[in-house]
């Protein structure tokens, strides 16, 4: 059992919204939210029917799914309006959304890489986080980001993917210090999470490393808790034994 579930994290009553929520660590994050007593709200632009989700057994009587594609600000905004007409409040979000490329150095980086990669990472966050956060100022709620543990430095090969993790660390930092006293947000950051995507790219990796993603919904899962209430503007490492 870890850590975190070694004591009881109360959601009862409250409303999640977990984005990039077809993926394995979103699908790890709507159950764990879910086992906690929240409402969730699962967010994609991957439907439960599409051969790539992984929500399609996850769906239940607390957890309903919302197509919108997250890197258009329409989409946002419509999603997360319908979302509070339907449970009248948002009490966490998730922003898990994300991608992760290899790439080429910088000099020979395309532009259209380089921008999905932006829209991707870090486009759906900042909209995510500006159009949820009225409503989570009203519940004093809680943001929880996925970075990386590459974003803490400039590295060969990956560097867009590096600069926009980086992006979302001061993201929270600075969604913490204009929300100070009401809405806490602090981000994640993992170093190679075990998923079936990551095993078929890195085959001949030592996969014992990496983490699971259970262990890092259950780390989320404590920064929107009672328990970590003192806490925000953080970015808190998730690297397994990597």
């Amino acid at each position: 059992m870890s850590a975190v579930n070694a004591f009881d994290v109360d959601f009862d009553g409250s409303v999640a919204i977990v984005t990039g929520a077809s993926g394995a660590l979103g699908s790890a994050a709507l159950d764990r939210f879910r086992s906690a007593g929240a409402t969730v709200c699962a967010v994609d632009v991957v439907a439960p029917d599409d051969d790539e989700s992984l929500l399609e057994d996850d769906l239940g009587p607390d957890t309903e799914f919302y197509e919108a594609d997250l890197t258009d600000e329409g989409d946002v905004e419509s999603v997360v309006s319908e979302i509070v007409d339907d449970h009248g409040r948002i009490d966490h979000l998730l922003n898990i959304a994300g991608t992760w490329r290899g790439g080429d150095p910088i000099a020979e980086t395309d532009l259209e890489e380089f921008e999905m990669l932006v829209d991707v990472n870090l486009t759906t966050a900042f909209l995510a986080s500006k159009h949820a956060l009225s409503h989570l100022q009203e519940s004093a709620g809680s943001i929880v980001s996925v970075s990386a543990r590459s974003s803490l430095e400039g590295g060969e090969g990956d560097g867009p993917y590096r600069i926009t993790k980086a992006g979302i660390r001061l993201l929270t930092e600075t969604i913490a210090a204009e929300n100070r006293g009401t809405v806490r947000a602090n981000c994640v950051m993992p170093s190679v999470i075990d998923t079936p995507m990551n095993r078929e790219m890195m085959p001949d990796s030592d996969h014992d490393e990496w983490v699971d993603p259970g262990e890092i919904a259950d780390v989320m899962a404590f920064l929107c808790s009672d328990g970590a209430s003192v806490t925000s503007g953080a970015a808190v490492p998730v690297y397994g034994e990597a």
